[in-house]
């Protein structure tokens, strides 16, 4: 079995719009699919270069608790990156590399906790997990998401039950190298989020 890692933003549901359009602001200028329209769970639509499933169906997320788009995002050539795209014959164009499908399940709500939704962007493939723990500038893609949606953390997930890395939102993330703050337990990691309206 394949390796699964990702970046998981947690944020509030009156934020989730931002969040997407700030995706969808990354995604290559040359990608040729229908616009994809999104109706949240609140009533709030979103027009997005993206696909759900592969198609361009508008998509009602009311009454779902969770839904998974087909997002293409551009990273900032670092030396992972870099070397990504060479073993793959990747173009690096204006210093940023189209990777690849990465996938967005929206959790509506959170299934860490109920007050926050979870946006869970997760690599397609082994080499594009590796990818991902690897290359600090697509850390900070993940982590400028998050501080651009308010969110109240952003976690590396290595779909292993390994203790979860944080990146943004503790008050311990690290801004240097890979490591991040590492919560044991779901408990410690929520004691650290603050409370919603305060």
């Amino acid at each position: 079995m394949g390796l699964t890692y990702g970046y998981d933003i947690y944020l509030r549901p009156e934020n989730v719009a931002r969040a997407l359009t700030a995706v969808a602001k990354l995604a290559p200028p040359e990608r040729k699919v229908p616009p994809l329209s999104v109706t949240l769970p609140e009533g709030e639509r979103v027009v997005l270069p993206f696909t759900c499933s592969f198609e361009s169906d508008p998509v009602d997320c009311a009454g779902q608790d969770r839904v998974t788009l087909d997002t293409s995002i551009m990273f900032p050539a670092d030396d992972a990156v870099r070397a990504y795209a060479e073993e793959a014959g990747l173009p690096v164009r204006e210093g940023r590399v189209r990777i690849g499908y990465v996938y967005l399940t929206i959790f509506f709500p959170s299934l860490m906790d109920p007050r926050f939704v979870c946006m869970s962007f997760w690599a397609a493939t082994s080499r594009m997990s590796r990818l991902f723990a690897d290359s600090t500038a697509v850390r900070k893609v993940f982590t400028d998401l998050a501080a651009g949606a308010d969110a109240v953390c952003c976690l590396f997930d290595t779909e292993d039950g390994a203790p979860e890395r944080a990146f943004y939102g503790t008050g311990e993330t690290t801004d240097d190298g890979l490591d991040g703050a590492r919560f044991p337990e779901e408990h410690l990691l929520l004691g650290a989020w603050p409370v919603p309206g305060r």
